[in-house]
């Protein structure tokens, strides 16, 4: 069974940091791409990032570029978004998502396969 296990959320305060990881099980990890993605009730599910494990190649999405950057551990087949300078606008619940390949220029929920169970942000002010 494929599997991705988010964890990692928390509640932090404006400026503070969360790391955010996503174990991958039953997939060739090497052959994928995981995105990261948030929602807020009422609102649809967008990309925050992205990384391509075979090339490295990454995505940001304008308003997380220079405070998120994306890894990976290939050995432990997971994927970590570290986030810093926390705004309360990045509350949300944060998904992690796999597909094969390569990360778009900007990632669709709809075109992600396999998806973890979320984890809870929240960033007070």
């Amino acid at each position: 069974d494929v599997q991705l296990q988010a964890s990692g959320g928390g509640l932090v305060q404006t400026g503070g940091s969360l790391r955010l990881s996503c174990v991958v099980s039953g997939l060739s990890f090497d052959v994928i791409a995981i995105g990261w993605f948030r929602q807020v009730p009422g609102r649809e599910r967008e990309a925050v990032s992205c990384l391509s494990i075979y090339d490295g190649s990454t995505y940001f999405a304008e308003d997380v570029k220079g405070r998120f950057t994306i890894s990976s551990d290939n050995a432990m087949n997971t994927v970590y978004l570290q986030m810093n300078g926390l705004k309360p606008e990045d509350t949300a619940t944060y998904y992690c998502a796999s597909i094969f390949g390569y990360c778009s220029p900007y990632p669709l929920a709809y075109e992600y396969n396999n998806w973890g169970q979320g984890t809870l942000v929240t960033v007070s002010s």
